[in-house]
């Protein structure tokens, strides 16, 4: 199963979020399919960059996405 996930890039305390396809079994950092966006909490407010077309082409295509990230593309959407 793919899904639509976040990959913890940064230094510590420092986060900062690849927003990423990858398969559901393999680890939070590991082998991706596709990078779609990022994702930066330290900024106020935070940045949220993401390519709507390339997200809608996956979940058309079955991917799911996490809670977190569902609420990401929510609000980038606004």
């Amino acid at each position: 199963m793919v899904k639509i996930r976040l990959q913890r890039q940064g230094a510590k305390k420092a986060p900062f979020y690849h927003i990423v396809v990858a398969d559901s079994r393999s680890p939070r950092d590991g082998k991706i399919v596709e990078k779609i966006g990022t994702y930066d909490p330290m900024t106020n407010p935070a940045t949220i960059v993401l390519d709507k077309e390339k997200v809608q082409k996956w979940i058309k295509n079955g991917a799911k996405p996490t809670d977190t990230v569902k609420d990401l593309i929510e609000k980038a959407s606004k």
